[in-house]
């Protein structure tokens, strides 16, 4: 035990004198030049071969431009998706042709030498950031663009037509709606018909106080799917009853009700969200997402909450059998508010 400690005194450093590496710094490695710097022949071949490649990634791009206008979308090529296949080897092959041209013009004709560079605290100081204004500039220098035209101009055209896709593209994003958020499938003589049941509803088939969710009954003629689907969430409506002393309808709305019948839409004018919490008492409609209250005796005004317009009203009337049906479209667009409304 005692040979052992004074054999670790014997190797601590005397005071002030540190430890030497335990490894010695080996230096960087002699500089092997690549062939392209001491062949004029080697580096124009790899010039030709960095531009041949910006250049079919160029035809690539206008081949994407011309097969998104002339493949028709649902069309299909060995059970696959023939549009989406097109534009995605296309895009897909002018994208890998640049980055791969991008990493041999790296690796064969710019500047190749090392370089060491001393590790620094984050923050940098403005000479550390006045150095690295000139090894952009120097870089720039040493990529060889202003002495090789034909990889400037190569370059150039593969990054201009990258921007054909974009433009392209902004076809995607339409057509635009127009004024088709305005209307619904409701017409005049639409019977309204139960959510549920899909039966045709009565003035008497609803009890005062009653709330019956509904739809037009043309719901049926469209065909299933998107379509069906979009109109269905558009047309949703509400029916209630009421004592008819109890509405204060506006002079312009006096004759939209039947026998104490209301019909509103069922889509909240904040965010879109399905409404149909009716307290009888007060005539109030309770959105459930943000509570934002309607109050149906009086044209649907908002009487509490986030949502800024009142709730749209459908004018009813009854046809020759007896039935609930729409007198015209909603007079006002349906469903949550957005910038162009008031």
């Amino acid at each position: 035990m005692s040979d052992h400690g004074s054999h670790e005194v014997a190797h601590r450093p005397a005071a002030g004198q540190e430890l030497a590496d335990p490894v010695a710094d080996p230096g960087l490695p002699p500089h092997e030049p690549r062939l392209t710097d001491v062949d004029p022949k080697a580096a124009d071949r790899a010039e030709r071969q960095i531009a041949g490649m910006f250049g079919v990634a160029t035809i690539l791009v206008i081949a994407f431009v011309v097969l998104y206008l002339i493949v028709p979308r649902h069309s299909s090529f060995l059970n696959l998706g023939a549009s989406n296949l097109a534009l995605g080897v296309t895009l897909g092959g002018a994208l890998t042709l640049i980055g791969a041209a991008c990493i041999h013009w790296t690796r064969k004709l710019m500047s190749d030498h090392e370089i060491v560079q001393d590790r620094h605290f984050d923050r940098t100081t403005s000479e550390s950031r006045d150095e690295a204004g000139e090894t952009l500039k120097r870089a720039a220098v040493e990529s060889a663009l202003d002495r090789r035209k034909l990889l400037r101009r190569s370059l150039i055209g593969a990054m201009a037509a990258l921007g054909l896709p974009v433009v392209i593209l902004l076809a995607d994003l339409g057509p635009l709606p127009g004024n088709k958020p305005a209307h619904t499938v409701w017409r005049r003589g639409v019977r309204i018909v139960n959510d549920v049941s899909n039966k045709p509803v009565r003035p008497e088939d609803i009890k005062l106080g009653q709330l019956v969710n509904a739809l037009p009954a043309n719901i049926e003629e469209l065909k299933e799917g998107a379509e069906q689907h979009a109109a269905k969430a558009k047309a949703a409506v509400i029916l209630v009853r009421m004592e008819e002393g109890d509405i204060r309808a506006m002079p312009n709305r006096r004759n939209w009700s039947v026998g104490g019948v209301m019909c509103y839409s069922k889509i909240c004018t904040h965010v879109g969200c399905p409404t149909n919490l009716y307290e009888r008492v007060t005539h109030h409609l309770l959105c459930p997402c943000h509570q934002s209250t309607f109050d149906l005796s009086d044209s649907g005004k908002v009487v509490f909450g986030p949502a800024a317009r009142d709730l749209p009203q459908l004018p009813i009337m009854v046809d020759a059998e007896g039935y609930l049906v729409a007198q015209r479209d909603f007079t006002e667009p349906i469903g949550p508010s957005y910038w162009e409304r008031g």
